[in-house]
């Protein structure tokens, strides 16, 4: 008896393994899923050279659900993203930030044995996340990492729709937070390295867009209070110091091993605020979901098959920058 299915994982050689997980039961508000779509992150690529299952971006449908499950019922569309769980008793729990308690269990740090790349997932209840009618399932999975990325960024940086946002970089993460920061009603700069996106960047909602490859200053008019910066590497600070407003926040959701290396001086005159985050609590993961279906918020997205072969394709895409702009595997 239990549940067995079949996952991807990495491997220490970086090769795409196919293999299977098993459940013995259901207990307490778990709930089995059937994966219906994967988002592909950046992060796969970071690990997929761990013994462990790739991907967190998963929309599925409920096929089970456990004893003490309340709210989901068998047929349900949901996804879930990076974190899994969490004590529920911190203070960081207690106020709304169980994305920073001691005891949480994310993507990469627990539940090893199973992910978003696979044929279904046991997860709980209080970790799973309805999925609004107007929202397809293709549709919804890059927001519950990619989205809840940079709709948590604006959240905590206490985005208004008076901010004049700046958003360096214009791929997976960066082209959804165009969209956010557009609907929210900002001005919303655009920074990207050459002028082949500028179309594409106003269409998605930029007011501005301004190319920096080559650079040695920016002129942009009225400064920013904002600044997202979305890009695979970090920015030269350096660039961006002269068109932040006195006060602005700086969000750098850019994964790097390097070390963060800001101009001081400028910060501590200025009052700028280096705004460190991950993604969403579950309330702003919520609203997160319910925004984007209400705007209209869509991914850019290129399909793969959830097959060995097609795993490494996304991969390589995403690793060879050619991903326009959230990889999506569908279970063959």
């Amino acid at each position: 008896m239990g549940y067995d299915f079949t996952v991807f994982k990495g491997a220490s050689d970086g090769s795409i393994k196919k293999d299977s997980t098993h459940r013995e039961s259901l207990t307490g508000d778990q709930v089995l899923v059937r994966v219906t779509h994967s988002g592909v992150c950046y992060t796969d690529v970071h690990y997929r050279h761990a013994d462990m299952v790739l991907g967190h971006e998963g929309a599925a449908v409920v096929e089970a659900t456990g004893p003490e499950a309340k709210d989901l019922k068998k047929g349900d569309r949901v996804g879930w993203g990076y974190e899994h769980d969490c004590c529920g008793r911190c203070s960081h729990c207690l106020t709304g930030w169980e994305t920073m308690c001691p005891e949480r269990q994310m993507f990469a740090s627990a539940n090893l044995d199973q992910g978003s790349f696979g044929t279904h997932g046991v997860w709980r209840e209080a970790f799973l996340f309805k999925i609004p009618e107007s929202l397809s399932n293709e549709d919804a999975a890059p927001l519950m990492c990619g989205g809840s990325t940079v709709f948590n960024a604006m959240h905590i940086a206490d985005v208004k729709p008076t901010s004049r946002v700046g958003i360096v970089g214009i791929g997976g993460l960066g082209h959804l937070a165009i969209q956010f920061a557009a609907k929210m009603g900002c001005q919303v700069v655009v920074f990207s390295g050459t002028e082949s996106k500028r179309e594409e960047a106003l269409k998605l909602g930029a007011t501005e867009f301004y190319a920096t490859k080559g650079a040695k200053q920016l002129e942009i008019g009225k400064k920013l209070s904002h600044l997202i910066v979305t890009t695979s590497v970090q920015p030269d600070w350096s660039l961006y110091i002269n068109i932040l407003e006195p006060g602005a926040t700086v969000s750098p959701l850019s994964v790097s091993d390097d070390e963060f290396t800001f101009p001081y001086m400028p910060m501590l005159a200025d009052g700028l605020t280096i705004q460190g985050g991950i993604v969403s609590a579950r309330q702003v993961h919520r609203d997160m979901l319910d925004f984007a279906a209400f705007h209209n918020i869509r991914p850019m997205k290129m399909v793969f098959p959830m097959t060995i072969d097609g795993v490494k394709d996304a991969l390589k895409t995403l690793e060879d920058g050619k991903m326009r702009y959230r990889g999506i595997l569908i279970p063959t």
